[in-house]
Formats: structure tokens, C-alpha cells, sequence
């Protein structure tokens, strides 16, 4: 089933600001009727049979699920609660009033189904409506990147070798019993000693020494995992064959530690940032160094925001590319969104470049403005000193509108696990900020 059509028993909205604002985003999702079809297909896509077992939540009401926990910054604990105990919520989600509220695991495990690349194409149905509406026309745009990090801890060699370790050790012991094997011997309060022993160090020498100890512990545990991987990997059962690939994840990440570390400590290498394992858990972070004075661990997104407040695009990068690069592709993004080039773009002072100025006059931008010149002169970029100033000033309204993201609906961190789930958290976090603007919008 893809949407309610219909509440089990209807209720009247209350008469709050908040409520008028879930009403109005309510309209919105059901003009836009295929949303919930979208997002329907993907609480199915690994359903064998869709027509059997029990009914479960609709597209439409997880995608609303989805809005009240980032417009909220809901955990799943909070989400449920408030689906349970709030009269707006329970009419906003589509749950009538005899309807039961699923479980927090099956609602958790709803929400985590839909993917970025569903709700990418639904934010630009959202901007087409805009569009549609005389919200937002796309014919001036500002462009910045953020950073969104990932949920983890500021990483050092002897914590992710401690990691590595205490994670490898929970699946050995699960391997011994699964294989009737005799269990591997347990070394992790030795290497968590260890491992804090490394941070009070008071001499790199006494630090270089404590590492050659650590690592030589976590090559055997390394040692135990390739030999638990060689009894599991053949077998024909299903469990078995599980703890194997496991064994192997977080094994070949622990090689990668032992070699970095290595690196560092002993062989007095600089380990270039692409090549680091910064988290066991969140292995695809990226380590961003911000104007070279703050060192953040996520992934670099370019945002793309029109004169109304709507988040127009966004592109999630991976590594940490210069700004000077993304100005073009950006550009290019939003031609292909509208159609046509924006008449004017405003852009950070990162993006500047004589390169960049030129292929965004070529690609049909008539006004661009960079925040800083950067040897550019005002002619060249737009039509007036006028003109500058004022698309310079429009361009500071980005930072308000990230910090709105930031603040309102989580884009500073990404709370949900692995790489597939932060596309799907930052494009959530999106698609909710704008359904909360154009309601506003509608509202004003």
C-alpha cells in the first residue's frame, strides 16, 4: 500500500501556528501525488511478495514520518513517542485515530529504506511547485558548500586500533561458537590500557614505544581474523558465511590502521588525508580541513539556494574539493534543473577564479558575482559597481540559510549509520526545509 487515502477517523487541525504549518505541508504532499508513490517503491523494492504478510506504514506516511523527525530533530525513540501521544502528528502522518502506530524498529526501519535517489527527484518536484507557485523562478541563485559530519569521535591511531580490536573480538568469539572452535584469546583490556596509556605518554619516544606494543598485539588479532574468515567463508550456512564477510570488513580496516600507523609512528610519513581511515564505523568519512584552521570528518556538500529561501540543489562530494572546482558543475546542475542558466549567480569568494568567471559567461550567466575579486575586476564579473554590491549582499543570505539547516533539521551532523544513510539524511533534511518554506510561503 503507497498512501492513506483516507484517516480512519478524521481530525480537525488545532489552532497553533505549527499546526497551520503541518496542514499547509499536508496540502502540499497531496498535490504532488507521486511523491508518495516514489517513496512506496522503495519500502517494497526488497519485498519478494508485496502482497502478502502484514500491512505496513504507506509511502505517504513515511515520507511525512520522515519530515516531523528532521523538521524536529527527533531520535527514533522521540519520533515514536510523539507519533503515539500527539493528536497533529498522528492527523499530519496519516494515523487515524483507531489506527495503531507501528513499532519504533519497524518505523526506524521504514524510514532507513528510503533512498537519496528517491528523495532527490522529489525535491525538484518541489522546486518545480515552487516555480509554479511564484515562490522561487531559479533566475537568481546563490551557491557555498558545508560540511555535514559523520556521527564519530575525533579519530587517533590507538583509539581506531582499539576499536578495530574490541569489534574483531565480539566476532571471534560469535565464530568460535558457530564453528564449535576453540575461542581465540581475548586481548581487549590489554589494548584498551594500552591505547590510553599511548594518550598520556609524556615523550614521543615513550609514545613510539607503547604504539610498536599496541601494533604488535593487534597483528595477531588481525592474524586470528584471517584464520576465523578461513574456517567460516566456505560454509553453506547462511549465519557462517555472514560472520565471514564480516570478519573480512572490519578485518581489511584494521590492516589499514596497522598500516597507517605504521606509517606515522615509525616511518615518520605525513599519511595524505584520502588515504586515512579515520572511523571502523563510518569508513567513507572524509577528512575536511576548513581554511586550513579546523579539521572536520564527514563529507563537503555544494548547495545551491534561490531569492526565496528554497534549497534549488545539492551535491555531496567526496574527498575535499577545492571551491574553485564546484562553481562550474553547480551552474551546470541548475541549467539542467530550469532549463536555462540563472541570470545571476552570487558565489563565496573560494569559488573565484578568472576560469570559472569565463564558463559561467559561457554557459549564459549574465550577472556573477564572487564575494571576494581575487584580481577581478567588477566589469568583468557584472554589469555595474551597483549590481556587485547588491548580488554580494544577497550571497550573505546563504550563511543564514545553512545555519537554518544546521540548526533546525540536523544537516550539522548526520546521525544515521553508513553511506548509503547520509545521502538519505542530507537529501531528507532538505526536502523537509523546503516543505516548511513553501508552506510559509503559503501562509504569509
Amino acid at each position: 500500500m503507497r498512501r492513506h487515502d483516507q484517516l480512519s477517523l478524521e481530525r480537525a487541525w488545532i489552532d497553533h501556528p505549527h499546526a497551520r504549518e503541518l496542514e499547509a505541508i499536508s496540502r502540499l504532499l497531496d498535490e504532488e501525488s507521486g511523491i508518495a508513490e516514489r517513496v512506496g517503491q522503495d519500502l517494497v523494492r526488497e519485498v519478494k511478495n508485496p502482497q502478502t504478510g502484514r500491512t505496513g506504514m504507506s509511502g505517504d506516511q513515511v515520507l511525512r514520518a520522515l519530515v516531523v523527525k528532521q523538521m524536529n530533530g527527533f531520535s527514533y525513540e522521540a519520533l515514536h513517542f510523539h507519533l503515539i501521544d500527539s493528536a497533529s502528528y498522528r492527523t499530519f502522518c496519516r494515523f487515524g485515530a483507531l489506527e495503531t502506530v507501528p513499532s519504533r524498529s519497524a518505523v526506524a526501519e521504514n524510514l532507513k529504506k528510503v533512498r537519496a535517489e528517491t528523495l532527490e527527484p522529489i525535491n525538484r518536484l518541489l522546486v518545480k511547485r515552487a516555480e509554479r507557485e511564484g515562490v522561487e523562478r531559479g533566475r537568481k541563485v546563490r551557491i557555498d558548500s558545508t560540511v555535514v559530519e559523520t556521527n564519530i569521535h575525533a579519530p587517533n591511531d590507538s583509539s581506531l586500533l582499539w576499536d578495530a580490536v574490541r569489534v574483531l573480538t565480539r566476532l571471534l568469539k560469535k565464530a568460535a561458537e558457530a564453528a564449535d572452535l576453540r575461542a581465540w584469546p581475548d586481548h581487549t583490556k590489554w589494548v584498551k590500557w594500552r591505547s590510553l596509556s599511548i594518550q598520556r605518554a609524556p615523550t614521543r619516544e615513550k609514545r613510539a614505544e607503547l604504539y610498536g606494543q599496541l601494533l604488535k598485539v593487534s597483528r595477531k588479532v588481525l592474524g586470528y581474523t584471517w584464520s576465523a574468515r578461513a574456517v567460516l567463508a566456505d560454509s553453506k550456512e547462511e549465519e557462517k558465511r555472514r560472520l565471514a564477510f564480516e570478519l573480512n570488513h572490519y578485518g581489511r580496516l584494521l590492516a589499514r590502521v596497522i598500516e597507517q600507523t605504521q606509517r606515522r609512528i615509525h616511518a615518520g610519513e605525513v599519511v595524505p588525508a584520502q588515504e586515512k581511515v579515520v572511523s571502523i564505523f563510518e569508513p567513507h568519512t572524509d577528512v575536511i580541513i576548513k581554511a586550513r584552521r579546523e579539521t572536520l570528518y564527514g563529507h563537503k556538500i555544494s548547495l545551491s539556494v534561490g531569492a526565496s529561501g528554497v534549497v534549488l540543489d545539492c551535491l555531496i562530494h567526496e574527498g575535499n574539493p577545492a571551491d574553485s572546482t564546484l562553481s562550474t558543475p553547480m551552474l551546470q546542475r541548475q541549467t539542467a534543473l530550469y532549463g536555462r542558466p540563472p541570470r545571476q549567480a552570487a558565489l563565496d569568494g573560494g569559488f573565484t577564479s578568472k576560469a570559472n568567471l569565463q564558463e559561467a559567461k559561457a554557459l549564459g550567466v549574465v550577472d556573477v558575482c564572487f564575494a571576494k575579486k581575487r584580481g577581478l575586476k567588477v566589469p568583468e564579473m557584472v554589469r555595474s559597481t551597483w549590481v556587485y554590491r547588491k548580488l554580494r549582499d544577497f550571497r550573505a543570505g546563504i550563511e543564514g540559510v545553512i545555519s537554518f539547516l544546521k540548526r533546525v533539521f540536523g544537516l550539522d551532523r548526520c546521525t544515521w549509520r553508513g553511506e548509503f544513510s547520509f545521502g538519505s539524511y542530507v537529501w531528507s533534511s532538505i526536502v523537509a526545509a523546503n516543505l516548511l518554506t513553501l508552506a510559509r510561503h503559503r501562509l504569509a
